[in-house]
């Protein structure tokens, strides 16, 4: 039975960290009503941005700040070049305008910064400690703890902020949310702003984990069972599906295998 809690508990903390992941869809899919097919692609290029600043002997603070400026203009040019000519088209348009988006950013990454792999190191060290007999592991509860503070502050943003109740205006309907006075062009640049924290948040929790490399693109794919078993408007949701999913997969991997 300690063996099978120290794998539950694995799993149910990677969950989180897939939770994370999940939560950038939900900022987009709740503001604007599209799924973000380049929510993997921006977790990427923002982990890619800050490995290559930091190993060009930027402090480590520093460089989150500037990787942080770097995800907001690229959410204004987001909104500038591509959202503002899709008020009011078909989701479907706006659905296959981030499917645009994934190759662009995913090639402005590489193009900027080159395509080799870089290792994060956080400082948090990725071995075990015992509770009641129990292994965890340091960097995973870290994470987790990351993950849970930062869906916390987005949950209260959403629910008791003017800015969250417009952003949740705009998703219901573009048309009355302009009609009412609702800024539609800066909701959305403050939507994929957040998005891209979120994002870089992500990158560096997954990429201290397995590297940066091209493959954080997938692991947007991790997040797509977590919506739908969530929802793809609740931040709440996205956590106890990425907690379901990661359990699953953990005791599965385990007591399954191949």
């Amino acid at each position: 039975m300690t063996f099978f809690f120290e794998v539950l508990i694995g799993g149910l903390l990677a969950g989180v960290m897939y939770s994370l992941v999940a939560l950038g869809f939900v900022l987009i899919y709740k503001a604007s009503g599209v799924f973000n097919f380049a929510q993997g692609a921006m977790v990427f290029f923002a982990a890619l941005t800050f490995v290559s600043i930091v190993e060009r002997g930027v402090n480590f603070w520093l460089a989150i700040a500037i990787t942080l400026a770097v995800m907001v203009v690229l959410a204004i040019v987001i909104e500038r070049i591509v959202l503002r000519f899709l008020v009011n088209q078909p989701q479907i348009t706006l659905f296959m305008a981030t499917i645009g988006l994934a190759y662009f950013i995913e090639g402005l990454a590489q193009g900027l910064w080159g395509a080799q792999v870089h290792s994060i190191e956080l400082g948090i060290a990725d071995v075990p400690f015992k509770v009641a007999g129990i292994n965890i592991s340091q960097f995973d509860l870290f994470a987790s703890g990351t993950a849970a503070l930062l869906v916390a502050v987005l949950a209260l943003f959403f629910s008791y902020t003017r800015t969250g109740r417009a952003l949740r205006a705009v998703a219901d309907d573009h048309q009355a949310a302009l009609s009412i006075g609702i800024p539609l062009e800066r909701i959305w640049v403050i939507v994929w702003a957040v998005a891209g924290f979120v994002a870089l948040v992500a990158g560096l929790l997954w990429g201290a984990r397995t590297g940066v490399q091209f493959a954080l693109t997938f692991t947007a794919l991790k997040a797509l069972p977590v919506l739908i078993l969530g929802g793809f408007e609740s931040i709440p949701g996205a956590i106890v599906g990425g907690l379901i999913i990661g359990a699953t997969e953990k005791l599965a991997e385990v007591y399954i295998g191949s």
